[in-house]
């Protein structure tokens, strides 16, 4: 099992070019309630990318992301290249390297998981503004809008149980959020969300998950041989649709 910092190099293509994005409704919900300004610093941790960062900038925010793996890093700098108000940072969730009391937001989209709480609890409260609010985001595949989703997930299920054989990875750390944010109370608001994909994106897709085998893996080619039997099964005019529930979890850092 690689670690966090360099698992996902070699996944960095696909990850660019068939992660999906996020719903606007997901950075209106966050503007309200940390009542961000046009003055306001958002810190996206495990920034991967840059697909969450962009929704922000997007608004105008100014950003950082914070990325340890280099690949990744790289890829979101060229994808922001066009926003003045975004740099990166090669650091962790644990050890930022922002300064105490600078940052009006956190946020942390599909990355939590990596994450040593204890640790990231107390760097988060020293750059965060005091009572200012940190928000766990996930794009999760919703197997109940769809029987394509349904198969899809219960293929990703079999080739995932080399990789992550306890599941963690795809819980991704939901039940330890209770000890990032210990003196609040958890707010989760959800959101409906689709991806339109051809059999590319389909393989593209899966393929960026870091549980499931990547082409050089040698199950690659079974694997994508089945999905690729479920996307016809379900395609219409050469595309199927993804659903997503994205999930906010979000409370003041204390």
């Amino acid at each position: 099992m690689a670690h966090p910092t360099t698992r996902f190099g070699n996944r960095v293509a696909n990850y660019v070019r068939f992660r999906p994005n996020y719903p606007p409704a997901v950075i209106e919900l966050l503007a309200r309630h940390a009542r961000l300004t046009p003055h306001s610093l958002i810190a996206d941790i495990g920034s991967g990318t840059g697909l969450l960062a962009a929704a922000f900038l997007g608004q105008g925010y100014t950003v950082i992301g914070v990325e340890p793996n280099r690949e990744m890093r790289e890829a979101g700098d060229t994808l922001l290249a066009g926003y003045p108000n975004f740099r990166s940072v090669p650091a962790q969730a644990e050890a930022t390297t922002l300064p105490d009391g600078a940052v009006d937001l956190i946020v942390a989209g599909q990355a939590f998981h990596w994450f040593d709480v204890p640790e990231t609890r107390r760097e988060w409260l020293r750059i965060l503004k005091p009572n200012h609010l940190a928000a766990l985001i996930w794009n999760e595949r919703n197997p109940e809008a769809s029987a394509f989703v349904r198969e899809t997930e219960a293929l990703i299920d079999t080739y995932a149980a080399a990789l992550d054989p306890d599941g963690a990875i795809r819980e991704g750390g939901r039940d330890r959020i209770p000890a990032l944010f210990v003196h609040a109370p958890v707010h989760l608001d959800e959101f409906p969300h689709i991806q339109q994909l051809d059999l590319e994106g389909l393989l593209g897709r899966v393929a960026s998950c870091s549980y499931i085998p990547d082409e050089a893996d040698p199950h690659y080619p079974e694997m994508s041989v089945e999905l690729a039997q479920v996307f016809d099964r379900h395609q219409q005019n050469g595309r199927v649709t993804l659903h997503y529930r994205t999930k906010v979890y979000w409370a003041p850092m204390r």
